[in-house]
């Protein structure tokens, strides 16, 4: 039995292959290691995966998970995996590895995340070989619904919106500056905070001023991240995540506009990563 885990803050979401013909999914909570200890992991995976499966019967995890990007946070994944699942061989990895092999497989391309953050690679249908810095809401994570929610929220209080813009959102969520202020500096995870306002640029993309914000959030996302890549006008550029799949029409609008193809987007990695892992070389 071979299991696959894409890893995110907010959940994982688990596919339990037993053959080709059998494949069936599961979810537990992120397990992102900056946010979690093994234990907390350990107890979760006992609680909420091993209803699905027989944990003795397992010989191989794949698993791919936001802040796998460092040894130390491996290693506190890692271990939890190996007391749960003694009898398997377990890699972790980090979650722009597991994108890339889902939208490219075993060629070459540029991989994009595009969610509650951004990030990209150039990857050789094996590995990747090139990653600009991901710098995080705060910096950088241009084109993510972070850096949109941020714009947006910005345009509001400083009153930058159209002024049916601005009545549209305030009767929407009632911000003040003071609980806003207490969200982003304050409480846990900001950066899904404001990732939560990519809904309202969903709901009114009909708008001028919403699709203008987008596409100068893709613009530098291009510019910034994917533009790097020395050979970013030869590959395709293939994207997953929620702001990529919602916003799919126009990531294409901007991208053509600087002579760049795309390629795969989609929703989620889980399914492309099925097929990496059950196929030697795409089918």
């Amino acid at each position: 039995m071979i299991l696959i885990a894409d890893s995110g803050a907010t959940k994982t979401d688990w596919a339990i292959i037993h053959n080709i013909d059998e494949i069936r999914t599961a979810q537990t909570i992120g397990f992102n290691p900056y946010f979690i200890k093994s234990e907390g992991i350990l107890e979760e995976l006992e609680k909420n995966l091993y209803p699905f499966l027989d944990n003795s019967k397992v010989n191989a995890v794949h698993f791919y998970g936001a802040g796998c990007s460092t040894p130390k946070n491996c290693d506190i994944v890692s271990s939890a995996l190996e007391d749960f699942f003694r009898n398997a061989d377990i890699q972790v990895e980090h979650d722009l590895l597991g994108s890339a092999r889902a939208l490219c497989g075993h060629k070459e391309g540029i991989a994009c995340i595009l969610g509650t953050g951004s990030n990209s690679c150039y990857y050789d249908g094996k590995e990747i070989k090139e990653n600009v810095s991901s710098m995080g809401f705060v910096l950088a994570d241009e084109g993510s619904g972070a850096y949109m929610g941020k714009q947006l929220v910005r345009d509001y209080f400083l009153e930058e919106m159209p002024a049916n813009i601005r009545d549209k959102f305030e009767n929407k969520y009632h911000l003040t500056l003071e609980t806003t202020l207490d969200a982003v500096y304050n409480k846990p995870r900001p950066n899904r905070f404001l990732a939560s306002f990519a809904y309202f640029l969903s709901e009114n993309i009909h708008e001028p001023y919403i699709t203008e914000l987008i596409k100068n959030a893709f613009n530098n996302f291009l510019r910034f991240q994917v533009m790097k890549y020395s050979r970013y006008k030869d590959l395709s550029l293939n994207a997953v995540g929620s702001i990529a799949i919602q916003f799919k029409k126009l990531l294409k609008e901007v991208a053509e506009e600087k002579g760049i193809k795309t390629g795969k987007i989609l929703q989620t990695p889980m399914d492309g990563l099925v097929c990496y892992h059950l196929y030697p070389m795409d089918p």
